[in-house]
């Protein structure tokens, strides 16, 4: 056990000082920039009983000999951003450093340079990430428009069902406005195909359920006032009943 030990302290992690963890270069267009932010806001909404970290163009590093990945959208769980974010080895994800690879990444396909389903699943295989899903709005790749992937063994395997299964999430296309653009939207769900909402989408849902308990009150007041003036016309006091 002591050699064991001794082993591990002499171990040589790599020099976070010589990795790239931003090169401030943009990137992203306007659709792609709006669906990353629906489904990582999403998450922090509506997961506030699971850990996790999700981001969006935040590089992975995955092997010292390789350059970092940087998914659109990727979903670590049971792992935090460490309190010294700022520290140059905790700006990305440095996968000897959390321990796991991400469970889930997604790319959100814009042109047909991307090399989403050759490249990209390979090194994502290779990472051991549980599911790989590509999201291809506008068919640059093909007539599909959602690719899910789920390793199986060392292998990805293609998979019809948008339940994942291993991280207790589901996908769905929706139709609807997101930032003010009614748009076709990638969008998380939870088993019984409900929407994992937003917190605006919250915030306007209990204001639905506010409106409708005062208008329940309501309704029951005005029927309290008829059936008063029924007893009062009858000569009964309703406050002596």
């Amino acid at each position: 056990m002591v050699d064991q030990l001794v082993i591990a302290d002499e171990i040589d992690f790599p020099d976070p000082s010589l990795f790239i963890t931003e090169d401030d270069t943009p990137v992203d267009n306007f659709a792609s920039a709006k669906q990353q932010r629906l489904l990582v806001s999403a998450l922090y909404s509506a997961l506030t009983d699971r850990v996790f970290l999700a981001e969006a163009n935040v590089g992975i590093y995955h092997a010292v000999s390789q350059p970092a990945i940087v998914p659109d959208v990727f979903v670590s769980f049971n792992v935090q951003v460490p309190e010294a974010w700022w520290e140059k080895p905790n700006r990305c994800y440095m996968v000897w450093n959390f321990g796991k690879p991400p469970e889930i990444a997604i790319e959100v396909v814009s042109n047909q340079v991307g090399n989403e389903l050759t490249d990209k699943l390979r090194i994502y295989e290779q990472m051991r990430v549980s599911y790989y899903v590509v999201y291809d709005p506008s068919h640059q790749l093909g007539e599909q428009t959602l690719y899910l992937f789920e390793l199986r063994g060392v292998c990805y395997s293609e998979i019809a069902d948008t339940w994942l299964e291993q991280v207790g999430l589901g996908l769905t296309l929706w139709q609807g406005e997101f930032e003010g653009r009614q748009d076709t939207w990638l969008r998380w769900q939870d088993q019984a195909g409900n929407l994992l909402q937003l917190g605006d989408e919250q915030a306007v849902q209990e204001r639905q359920r506010a409106e409708q308990e005062r208008q329940r009150a309501e309704q029951e007041r005005q029927r309290a006032d008829r059936l008063a003036e029924l007893l009062r016309a009858q000569g009964i006091d309703p406050d002596q009943i």
